[in-house]
């Protein structure tokens, strides 16, 4: 069954240059993680080896290209354009980083338990909205100019580690799932019109909700994410199901083209974008040769459904965060 956790990647991979274990694991993960029973069709692992080695390719390079961690202390973030950019204040930044629900369970377990850096990918939604400020004008202050600001919310953590290549290593894995949770996301909204190929789809989009609510990919998850032991009860009892009902050669033959499609097309189901903003200190676009005007270098995460994400791996040290609050505690401060 498949193991959500456990990387495919051993670190250190170079394009075009793989060990068969990792093709054969890689392989074994795509089935596992879009539906295991291609297994029956003749031939799949010949028709799966170069989408897979080419979905490969893209991963690596894609993680590769992500920026060294930038260190995201109270003293870095006014130095740091692209902090400054992301978070409103140092204290603002501190307060978000400790709240993270990733990072609390990196820290609590014996992994991070006493580490004085972590390491982990700091994922963020860039948005724009069309205002009315004030300018100068000339030399003349004016009320009402057309403004656009800048802003970034949904920000979270992926992957904490110990440490940059461990962290690299994880977001491969994590990008490799990416582009499976996609073809499974495509098996399960094929229309079909018989009762057991209905209740075959229902059982995929059950299984696509799981990994989903497990942190597949780079999307959110849907609500709060769910424990690693609840998603494996889940996802068995959706295999059991589906082992139960008839697949015809002609069904499974449309989602292993499915998955040959999605892998073999990686670089146009998930790429990242540089990207160059000029703010100044308010997050109002400038131009690039304004005086007020920091140039904001970024990478952005972009998805074949149309979701993108600002990517910037940072540093954080634990010593630094403020404790977090437990529920029970924000409650009380709010009713009494």
């Amino acid at each position: 069954m498949l193991k959500l956790f456990q990387s495919i990647f051993g670190g250190g991979e170079k394009p075009g240059r793989y060990p068969e274990s990792l093709i054969e694991a890689a392989t074994e993960r795509a089935l596992e993680g879009t539906d295991p029973r291609l297994r029956i069709l003749s031939g799949y692992r010949k028709h799966l080896r170069e989408p897979i080695a080419h979905a490969i390719d893209q991963v690596i390079a894609l993680v590769d290209r992500m920026p060294t961690p930038v260190p995201a202390g109270r003293r870095e973030h006014g130095a740091e354009p692209r902090l400054a950019a992301m978070f409103a204040s140092a204290g603002d930044m501190l307060n978000i980083l400790s709240r993270d629900a990733a990072l609390a369970d990196f820290r609590s377990g014996p992994e991070g338990s006493g580490t004085e850096h972590v390491t982990a990918l700091l994922l963020a939604e860039r948005q724009e909205r069309n205002i009315l400020g004030m300018d100068l004008v000339g030399d003349k202050v004016r009320r009402d100019v057309p403004q656009v600001a800048v802003s970034f919310a949904g920000h979270r953590l992926l992957d904490p580690s110990a440490g940059e290549e461990e962290m690299r290593r994880r977001l491969k894995r994590r990008a490799f799932d990416h582009l499976l949770s996609l073809a499974l996301a495509r098996i399960s909204e094929r229309r079909v019109e018989r009762d057991d190929l209905a209740r075959q789809r229902d059982l995929l989009r059950r299984k696509l909700m799981a990994l989903e609510h497990g942190g597949w990919g780079f999307d959110p998850p849907p609500g709060e994410p769910a424990d690693q032991r609840t998603l494996q009860v889940e996802l068995e009892a959706v295999t059991e199901q589906l082992d139960t009902l008839d697949a015809g050669s002609d069904v499974l033959g449309a989602h292993l083209e499915i998955v040959t499609e999605v892998l073999g097309d990686a670089e146009h189901q998930l790429w990242g974008e540089d990207i160059d903003l000029y703010l100044d200190a308010m997050n109002i676009q400038r131009s690039a040769q304004s005086p007020s005007a920091r140039r904001i270098h970024l990478r952005e995460l972009h998805n074949a459904r149309g979701r993108r994400a600002v990517a910037l791996p940072i540093s954080v040290a634990p010593r630094e965060l403020p404790p977090r609050e437990d529920f029970l505690t924000a409650a009380q401060r709010y009713l009494y």
